[in-house]
């Protein structure tokens, strides 16, 4: 039977605003189209997704294993976290951090992406700015948006290694500015911010009563010289107005699993603990206790995974700078390059003429079947974004195919 629609609704619109205005994560939608290519195939090989691919490691699968059998997890538990789980954040905070805190100051998420949309929600009001630093992670514009925000885009380029500097915070700054968004190490660039500019940017936010919503979750991803420094820990005035985002999906190579979590002021963590036990109670117990064994755990696992990574970033980075057209910076941090490809854009390649990196990208995954992600997506447009997060064999037979397309740029 065909569905009718009453004629008093058909004048409205089925869908709301807030909803209808959402972005889809092109970075998931790129990783969808990857599979799907691969189910029909297709040889595609994918850039998309940041997700390692490394095995979740075997002593945090036994512990959710364990969780199963164990009656305790079958049922509700506090909306804020399992208790144990919290004083293990605060553990491990002050071992990775050099951060003394409560485990009262934590909130247990469904994944890094709930902490980042329940940070917003809990404190924006509506026509609230949050700068926010570009190149950006495509979930942020989004989740400011649904908190009532308004994102304010401060752009930096890989002239500065993809580093914001004061001046240009201050330049963005109105009255109506309430958060500053950081990210380090950065999703989609990989920069690193150094700890003089850390400090400096603390600082100006403290002078200027501005929150820092800080995401670290690729902490124990950087190499050469850089070492992730976490802000309130650097400036210790903006620890009360400083909400720390994290989760174990890339240190530990848990994605699926969905925990994350979000440590700030005992006030702000029991509003947003209260905002939970109406969204969504409480995360899954046993993917806590995975979680829980994931960061009370040796970090030997960790540290081979980064040391693969940076095999990856070396042979990535050389690969896409001897491509004419690109220009790649070294990234220090996470697993991802970001060149820009604006050198390529307007020239005639198999008979079109990309005018920008969305053109550029979908005439690659047609030509030469190889997926990435184009800099519209990240607030950039002009550039790409490569996740090195995936087997050496595939990372140097997509970037060969890239650079033999292209090799017929003319």
């Amino acid at each position: 039977m065909e569905a009718m629609t009453s004629p008093a609704t058909a004048t409205r619109p089925r869908i709301s605003a807030r909803i209808a205005g959402i972005t889809p994560s092109a970075t998931l939608a790129v990783d969808a189209k990857v599979k799907e290519l691969k189910a029909q195939g297709r040889p595609v090989i994918g850039f998309g997704a940041g997700q390692p691919d490394f095995p979740t490691p075997d002593h945090v699968v036994e512990a959710a294993a364990a969780a199963v059998r164990d009656r305790a997890n079958h049922g509700y538990t506090p909306a804020a976290g399992l208790p144990e789980f919290r004083e293990a954040l605060a553990a491990k905070t002050l071992r990775d951090s050099g951060f003394d805190v409560k485990p009262s100051q934590f909130l247990v998420t469904n994944g890094g992406k709930q902490a980042v949309y329940s940070a917003f929600a809990t404190l924006l009001d509506p026509g609230d700015e949050v700068l926010l630093l570009a190149p950006y992670w495509t979930t942020y514009p989004e989740s400011i948006k649904l908190g009532g925000g308004v994102p304010v885009q401060v752009t930096a380029d890989e002239s500065t290694g993809y580093l914001v500097t004061v001046d240009q915070l201050e330049a963005a700054r109105t009255e109506r500015t309430k958060v500053l968004l950081f990210n380090s190490p950065s999703n989609p660039t990989g920069a690193v911010y150094p700890r003089e500019l850390i400090e400096a940017i603390g600082k100006w936010a403290y002078e200027h009563g501005i929150w820092v919503v800080t995401d670290e979750i690729y902490e124990h991803l950087t190499y050469d010289d850089a070492k992730n420094y976490s802000l309130p820990v650097v400036v210790p005035e903006m620890a009360d107005q400083t909400l720390v985002l994290n989760g174990v999906a890339k240190t530990y190579s848990m994605t699926g699993w969905r925990v994350g979590w979000i440590l700030g002021p005992q006030d702000v963590i029991k509003a947003a603990s209260s905002y939970q036990t109406h969204l969504c109670g409480n995360v899954s117990n046993v993917a806590q206790r995975a979680a829980l064994a994931a960061v009370a755990g040796p970090l030997d696992v960790v540290q081979e995974m980064r040391a693969a990574f940076d095999v990856r970033r070396k042979r990535i980075v050389s690969m896409l700078s001897e491509i004419p057209g690109f220009e790649c910076p070294t990234p220090k941090g996470a697993f991802y390059a970001y060149p820009s490809v604006k050198g390529v854009l307007g020239k005639e390649i198999r008979g079109e003429r990309p005018a920008d990196s969305l053109e550029l990208a979908d005439l690659i995954l047609r030509e030469a079947e190889v997926a990435v992600v184009p800099g519209e997506a990240f607030g950039t447009p002009g550039y790409f974004r490569f996740s090195y997060a995936l087997a050496e064999a595939d990372l140097v037979e997509g970037v060969s195919r890239i650079g033999k397309l292209l090799a017929e740029a003319r």
